[in-house]
C-alpha cells in the first residue's frame, strides 16, 4: 500500500508540473522532503513520463508529415509569382512616389497653415481668457476715476477670486496684482477723507437738523393740543356754562388756525435726509465692510463723534443771557442726536443702542448741569417761560426719537421753582408801584358804567352801595381792585409754567395755590408792612388800608374759585390747598392797627410839644390852651375818619389815644427839668384836663361803656383835685384804703409835685413871709413834704 501511494504521489506531482499552475518549486520541495530516495524514484518516473511524451509526438510528427510536405510544395509554387508581384510592387512603389511629390509639398504647406491655424486659435482663446481681465481692470480704473470706490472693491474682489486666477500665469497679471492693495489704500483714504468732510459738515448743519426737527415736533404737538382742547369744549363738562359756546369758538379758531399753519408748511417740512447727505458715511462703512476693516472704522466714527457731542455740549458763556442763546444750544444737541438716530436705523452696527443711550446718558448730565448753572442767572419771568418752553419741545423732540427725557421734567420743575422766585420779585415791583401810585381814598363813581367797570375787576357786592344813587363811592381805593387783578395775572403767569409739564390736573391745582400762597405770605404781606411802616403813609391812610385789606380778604374766596375754574379741581378734594389769604391780611390789618396807635401818639406827642405852659403865672387864663384844643378838634376829625374801621380798632385807638394823652401830660408835670410849679399853673392845667374829660365824655367813637373813656385821665384828675383842694389830711388819712377818695395819687407823685410848688412859693413870698396867711401855708407844706417822705421811705423799705 506504501508503494501505491508512493506512486500515486509522484503522478500528482507530475501532472502539476505539466499544469503549469502552481509554482514549480513548491513541488519540487515536495519531492525532495519526502523520502530519502524520492529523487532517484522520481527522476526515474520522470523519464518514463518523458518517454511516454515522445512516443506521443512521434505519432503526431507521423500522422502530420504528409501534410507539411504538401504544404513545402505548395511554397515553392508561389515563390516565382511572389516574385513578380514584388517587381510589379516596386514599380507601382515608385510611380506612387513620384506622383506624390507634389501632394507631400501641399501636405506640408497644409500642416503648416493647420499649425498656424492651431496657434491663431490658441491666441484667440488665451486673449478671450485675457480680455475679460483687461475689461475689469479697466472698469476699476474708471471707477475710481468716477469715485465709485465701493464698486471699485466690489470689482476687486472680483478680479481677485474669479479673473486673475484664469491668467495667474502672464506676467501683466502679477503687475495687476501688486498695484490692488495700493488701490484699497488710497480708497481707505478717500472715504476717511469723505467722512472727515461729512462729520465737519454735520457739526455745521447740527443747529438746522435740530431747528427743523424741533420745528415738526412742536407743529405736532400743537396741533394734538388744539384738537385736545377742541375736544375738551364740546364733549366736557364745564363749571360755567354760559362760557362753552365762547370756550368752543376760541378753539375752533385755535384748531383753524393750527391746521392752516400744517397746510402751509406741508410743502415745506424737511427731514434729515434733505438736509445731510449721508452718502458719504454710507460708502464708508461699504468700503471699510468690503476691506474687512469696519471695526477701525466704528471705532473712528464713535470717536469723533464723541468728541463732537462734548463740543455741542459745550455752551457758550453768553448762553444764559438771550433766549436765542439757549435756542441755539438746544438745536445743535437735537441735530447731534437726530443725525445719530438716523444713522442708528439706517446703517447695521456702525451705532448700536447702547452707544446711543452712552451719549445721551453722557449729554443728559452735561444739559441738566449747564441749565442748572445758567438758568441761575435769569431774573426775567418771561426769559425763564420761554426757557421752560424750549425745554419741553427739545425734550418732546427727542422723546419722539426714542430716547428717555424724564430726567428734564425733573429739571423743569427745579426751574419752576426759580421762576416762581422771578414772577414773586417782578409782583413784588408791580404791587410796589400800585401802592406807590394809589390816593388811598375810596373810589369815586359818577355813573353806571363807571360802576360796572370797577365790579368787573373786583368781586364787591354791597346791596346798600346799590341802592345808592350816583355819585357814590367804593369803601375800597383804587389798588384793591388793582391788586385782585394781579393775583389773577399771577396765576395766570404760573399756570404758564404748568402747562405741557405731563402734570395731572390735581398736581396743577396744587403749584397755583402753593405758588399763590407765596405771593400773598411772602410779598403782597411783605410789600403792605412795608407800606404800613413808611413814615409819609398817615393815618387816613392806614385806616383806607386796614379797610383794603378787609376787603382783598373777602376776595380771597373768588380767587379760590378762580383756580379751580382753571384746573377743575373742587375744593372739596380732600388734598386740595387752601389759599392763606385770611392770615396775611389779618397779619397787615393788625401791623397797620398798631401803627395807627403808634402815629396817633406821636402826633399827641407833636401837639403837646407845642405846650408852653407859664409855670410860674400866679392865677390860670380862665381858658384852656390853645395847643390842647387844636390836639383835641385833631382827634375829634380822626375819630370821625376812624368810623369806617371796625369797632373795636376804634374804639381801642381812642382809648390808647387817652391813655397816652394822659401819660404825656402826667410826664409834663412831673418832668425833672421842671424845678417850679405854682398854684396858677395848676389850675390852668387843670383846665386843660377838664377839656380832655369833656371830650372824652363826648364819647368820640361809639361803644364805650358808661365813663370808661374818662377812666384814662383818672390818675391826672384825683392828683389835681387833691391839688386844688388842698385835701392832704384826708389823703394821708385815707391813704392805702381801698374807699381812699385818691386812691390813684401815688405818694412819690404828690410828693415831687409838692416840692416844685414848695420851691416856688418861697421864691415867690420873700417878703410875704411876714404874712400870717403864708407862713402858715408854707409850713403846712413843709409838714406835708415831710410826711410824703416818710411815707415814701416806708414804701421803699417795705419793698
Amino acid at each position: 500500500m506504501l508503494e501505491e501511494d508512493t506512486e500515486q504521489a509522484y503522478e500528482n506531482v507530475l501532472a502539476e508540473i505539466q499544469s503549469f499552475e502552481l509554482p514549480i518549486e513548491a513541488t519540487l520541495r515536495s519531492v525532495y522532503d519526502d523520502q530519502p530516495n524520492a529523487h532517484k524514484k522520481f527522476m526515474e518516473k520522470l523519464d518514463a513520463c518523458i518517454r511516454s511524451h515522445d512516443k506521443e509526438i512521434e505519432k503526431m510528427c507521423n500522422f502530420h508529415h504528409q501534410g507539411f510536405v504538401d504544404a513545402i510544395t505548395e511554397l515553392l509554387k508561389v515563390r516565382a509569382g511572389a516574385e513578380k508581384l514584388k517587381v510589379q510592387v516596386t514599380d507601382t512603389n515608385r510611380r506612387f512616389q513620384d506622383a506624390g511629390k507634389e501632394v507631400i509639398v501641399q501636405t506640408e504647406d497644409i500642416i503648416r497653415c493647420r499649425i498656424q491655424q492651431r496657434n491663431i486659435i490658441t491666441v484667440v482663446e488665451k486673449l478671450q481668457l485675457c480680455l475679460p481681465v483687461l475689461e475689469m481692470y479697466s472698469k476699476l480704473k474708471e471707477q475710481m476715476s468716477m469715485k465709485r470706490y465701493y464698486s471699485a472693491l466690489q470689482t476687486m474682489e472680483q478680479l481677485e477670486t474669479v479673473y486673475f486666477p484664469r491668467v495667474s500665469q502672464y506676467r501683466f497679471c502679477q503687475l495687476m496684482i501688486d498695484t490692488l492693495p495700493k488701490l484699497r489704500e488710497d480708497i481707505k483714504e478717500i472715504s476717511m477723507s469723505d467722512l472727515k468732510d461729512f462729520l465737519e459738515s454735520i457739526r455745521k448743519h447740527s443747529d438746522k437738523i435740530g431747528e427743523t426737527a424741533m420745528k415738526q415736533a412742536q407743529q405736532q404737538k400743537s396741533f394734538s393740543v388744539a384738537l385736545q382742547k377742541q375736544n375738551h369744549a364740546r364733549f366736557g363738562k364745564n363749571m360755567h356754562a354760559n362760557n362753552d359756546r365762547i370756550l368752543e369758538e376760541k378753539n375752533d379758531i385755535v384748531l383753524k388756525h393750527v391746521l392752516e399753519e400744517e397746510a402751509e408748511n406741508d410743502e415745506e417740512v424737511l427731514t434729515v435726509q434733505d438736509l445731510v447727505d449721508f452718502s458719504p458715511v454710507y460708502r464708508c462703512l461699504h468700503i471699510y465692510s468690503a476691506l474687512g476693516d469696519e471695526e477701525t472704522f466704528e471705532n473712528y466714527y464713535r470717536k469723533q463723534r464723541k468728541k463732537q457731542a462734548r463740543l455741542v455740549l459745550q455752551p457758550q458763556s453768553s448762553v444764559h443771557e438771550t433766549v436765542d442763546g439757549y435756542r441755539r444750544y438746544f438745536t445743535q444737541i437735537v441735530g447731534f442726536f437726530v443725525v445719530e438716530d438716523h444713522i442708528l436705523h439706517v446703517t447695521q452696527g456702525l451705532v448700536t443702542r447702547a452707544y446711543t443711550d452712552e451719549l445721551w446718558n453722557m449729554a443728559l448730565a452735561k444739559i441738566i448741569a449747564v441749565l442748572r448753572a445758567h438758568s441761575s442767572y435769569c431774573t426775567d419771568p418771561d426769559l425763564v417761560l420761554e426757557l421752560k418752553n424750549l425745554i419741553v419741545i427739545f425734550a418732546d423732540t427727542l422723546q419722539g426719537y426714542g430716547f428717555p427725557v424724564n430726567r428734564l421734567f425733573d429739571l423743569l420743575f427745579e426751574i419752576r421753582d426759580q421762576y416762581n422766585e422771578t414772577l414773586l420779585k417782578k409782583w413784588a415791583g408791580i404791587f410796589r408801584d400800585i401802592f406807590e401810585e394809589d390816593n388811598y381814598s375810596p373810589i369815586p363813581i359818577g355813573s353806571e358804567e363807571e360802576y360796572k367797570v370797577v365790579i368787573s375787576k373786583f368781586p364787591f357786592q354791597d346791596p346798600d352801595l346799590e341802592k345808592q344813587s350816583f355819585p357814590k363811592k367804593f369803601p375800597m381805593s383804587q389798588s384793591v381792585p388793582l391788586i385782585y387783578i394781579q393775583v389773577k395775572e399771577f396765576i395766570y403767569a404760573s399756570l404758564k409754567f404748568s402747562e405741557s409739564l405731563h402734570r395731572s390736573s390735581t398736581e396743577i391745582d396744587d403749584m397755583l395755590r402753593k405758588s399763590t400762597n407765596l405771593l400773598l405770605t411772602r410779598i403782597l404781606s411783605s410789600c403792605l408792612l412795608n407800606l404800613i411802616r413808611k413814615p409819609h403813609i398817615g393815618l387816613t391812610e392806614l385806616v383806607q388800608i386796614i379797610i383794603n385789606t378787609t376787603h382783598l380778604e373777602q376776595a380771597c374766596k373768588y380767587l379760590e374759585d378762580f383756580i379751580t375754574n382753571i384746573t377743575n379741581i373742587s375744593q372739596e378734594t380732600v388734598h386740595t390747598t387752601r389759599l392763606y389769604g385770611l392770615s396775611t391780611f389779618k397779619d397787615a390789618r393788625h401791623a397797620a392797627e398798631g401803627e395807627i396807635y403808634t402815629k396817633l401818639n406821636q402826633k399827641i406827642d407833636e401837639f403837646v410839644q407845642l405846650a408852653d405852659y407859664d409855670w410860674t403865672m400866679a392865677e390860670s387864663d380862665g381858658r384852656a390852651s390853645g395847643y390842647l384844643m387844636d390836639l383835641i378838634n385833631f382827634l375829634r376829625s380822626i375819630f370821625q375818619v376812624f368810623t369806617h374801621l371796625p369797632g373795636k380798632v376804634a374804639q381801642t385807638a381812642c382809648m390808647s389815644a387817652c391813655q397816652h394823652l394822659s401819660t404825656s401830660l402826667m410826664q409834663m408835670l412831673l418832668d425833672s427839668e421842671l424845678k417850679q410849679i405854682s398854684m396858677g399853673a395848676v389850675q390852668q392845667f387843670n383846665l386843660d384836663v377838664i377839656q380832655c374829660e369833656l371830650f372824652a365824655s363826648s364819647e368820640p367813637v361809639p361803644g364805650f361803656q358808661g365813663d370808661t373813656l374818662q377812666l384814662a385821665f383818672i390818675d391826672l384828675r384825683q392828683l389835681l383835685d387833691l391839688f386844688m383842694v388842698w385835701d392832704w389830711s384826708t389823703y394821708l388819712a385815707d391813704y392805702g384804703q381801698p374807699a381812699s377818695k385818691y386812691l390813684r395819687v401815688n405818694p412819690h407823685t404828690a410828693l415831687t409835685l409838692l416840692e416844685k410848688m414848695k420851691d416856688t412859693s418861697k421864691k415867690n413870698n420873700i417878703f410875704a413871709q411876714f404874712r400870717k396867711n403864708d407862713r402858715d401855708r408854707q409850713k403846712l407844706i413843709e409838714t406835708v413834704v415831710r410826711q410824703l417822705r416818710a411815707l415814701v421811705t416806708g414804701m421803699s423799705q417795705h419793698v
